[in-house]
C-alpha cells in the first residue's frame, strides 16, 4: 500500500520540500493552488521528515510532525547541498559525454579518410624489374 496512490515517493518528497520553501503567509494559498488538502500534506510531511517515506511506511493519523523547525531547515540545507552536488556531477558527465561524442566523430572521419586513401591505391603491388647482374660476362664483338 502506498502512502498516496498516484504519487511516487520522489513526487511526494519534492512536493513537501516545495511547500517548506514557500514563504510564510503564502503556504495556504500555494497548497490550495496545488489541489492537495492540508491533511494529506501533514501525512506526507510526517513521512518525509521521519524517514518513513523511503521505507514505505504510512504514518498514523492524529500524530504531529515530530521534527522541530530547526531540524527541518537543516534537512532542507542538506538536501540543497546534495542537489547542488548532483547537478554539478550531471554537468560534468554531460561535458564528458559531449567530449567523447566529438572524439568519436573525429575518429569516424579519420577512418573514412583511411578508407578513401586505400581505395585510391592500386590493387596489386607493381613488380619491379631487377637490374642486370654485372657479374655475368657479356659477349664482346671483337673476336679476332
Amino acid at each position: 500500500m502506498s502512502i498516496s496512490p498516484g504519487f511516487t515517493t520522489e513526487q511526494i518528497r519534492e512536493f513537501v520540500h516545495r511547500y517548506e520553501l514557500t514563504p510564510y503567509g503564502q503556504k495556504a494559498f500555494w497548497l490550495e493552488g496545488q489541489g492537495v488538502s492540508y491533511d494529506r500534506l501533514r501525512r506526507w510531511r510526517s513521512a518525509v521528515f521521519d524517514g518513513d517515506l523511503d521505507r514505505g511506511l504510512i504514518p498514523r493519523d492524529g500524530g504531529v510532525v515530530t521534527v522541530p523547525p530547526e531540524k527541518r531547515t537543516s534537512i532542507e540545507r542538506q538536501r540543497a547541498r546534495e542537489r547542488s552536488a548532483q547537478e554539478e556531477e550531471v554537468a560534468r558527465l554531460n561535458a564528458r559525454v559531449h567530449e567523447l561524442e566529438q572524439t568519436n566523430d573525429a575518429l569516424g572521419k579519420a577512418i573514412g579518410l583511411l578508407h578513401q586513401m586505400s581505395e585510391q591505391e592500386p590493387g596489386t603491388n607493381p613488380t619491379t624489374v631487377a637490374p642486370l647482374d654485372s657479374s655475368t660476362p657479356r659477349p664482346t664483338s671483337s673476336d679476332d
